[in-house]
């Protein structure tokens, strides 16, 4: 068996082609354009190439990018007026704070207080509470695990009663990935460090997501034969051919369990360019939602 490669890029592609359509029809009814903020704190050279790929990307679906950089220093109360700043500008629909922030800065507090409409990464306590709770839509779903559920449901179009098991429980992914694949009827597991017997546990899953941060963690005997396996992780590693050079990995042993899956995400360009794509999707839907076309 040699799994199909689940193809973030042009999944990713696809829905961002969708947004610049209603972003040129909305233009053509004189509707203002979307609006996305960003905000950096400090100057960590991957969360500015994370928030340059997301600048450029609004540039070429049509969405006004704004973009706030505060030093590494910068105290709770600076941040916290300009997120209530944004809040207030009608022109700003959706607001992305780049995690992690700095030691100083209470980040459970500067989420907390972007607006629940606004929160286009899903991480306000009143989104992440929504989602929590079956009878309630939350306004955004974080980005991550939207495109997470996408990517399954390209292979896998109806979820309900499969064995799912997530392997990380992070505020970010793992916790609302869980949450959102058991709205959608999946019998989900969550596994952590803490977890005994993991590779027993990992190898019941028909969908195995896994979201941990450790190159190449999980291997071929960990997963049921036909299972579709998610992988999240994005980790730099010497290049084995060349040390002096990186490459990147993912948390899974790609080529070992290629060939024992049914799917696969590769990395790069599985997950990851699905959670731009949410981003933008997200941003779109608020903007939707004030002056709906």
């Amino acid at each position: 068996m040699t799994a199909t490669i689940i193809d973030g890029k042009a999944i990713a592609k696809r829905i961002k082609d969708e947004i610049a359509e209603e972003i040129k029809v909305r233009n053509q009814f004189g509707m203002p354009a979307p609006g996305l903020a960003t905000v950096l704190v400090g100057d960590d050279p991957a969360s500015q190439i994370y928030l340059r790929n997301k600048i450029r990307t609004c540039e070429q679906l049509g969405i006004r990018s704004f973009s706030y950089t505060l030093p590494a220093d910068a105290e709770q109360a600076e941040l916290e007026q300009l997120i209530r700043t944004l809040n207030e500008n009608p022109e700003i629909h959706g607001i992305l704070v780049q995690l992690p922030l700095p030691p100083q800065i209470d980040e459970y507090q500067i989420l907390s207080l972007i607006a629940p409409q606004k929160d286009v990464d899903g991480f306000h306590p009143i989104n992440a509470g929504m989602l929590s709770r079956k009878e309630s839509d939350p306004w955004f779903i974080p980005c991550t695990p939207s495109g997470i559920l996408i990517l399954v449901q390209s292979i896998v179009s109806d979820i309900a009663g499969k064995e799912v098991v997530v392997i990380g429980r992070s505020s970010i992914v793992g916790m609302p990935t869980a949450q959102l694949l058991c709205r959608n009827n999946a019998t989900v597991t969550i596994c952590h460090r803490q977890t005994q017997e993991l590779p027993k546990i990992c190898r019941r899953a028909d969908i195995l997501v896994v979201a941990v941060g450790n190159s190449r963690m999980v291997k071929s005997s960990w997963v049921k034969p036909g299972a579709v396996v998610i992988d999240v992780g994005i980790n730099r590693i010497p290049d084995p051919a060349d040390p002096s050079k990186t490459i990147l990995t993912g948390d899974t042993d790609f080529d070992e369990i290629v060939n024992v899956a049914s799917a696969i995400t590769p990395v790069p360009g599985g997950v990851g360019p699905m959670t731009i794509a949410i981003l933008m999707r997200n941003t779109l839907a608020a903007a939707r939602r004030e002056k709906p076309l």
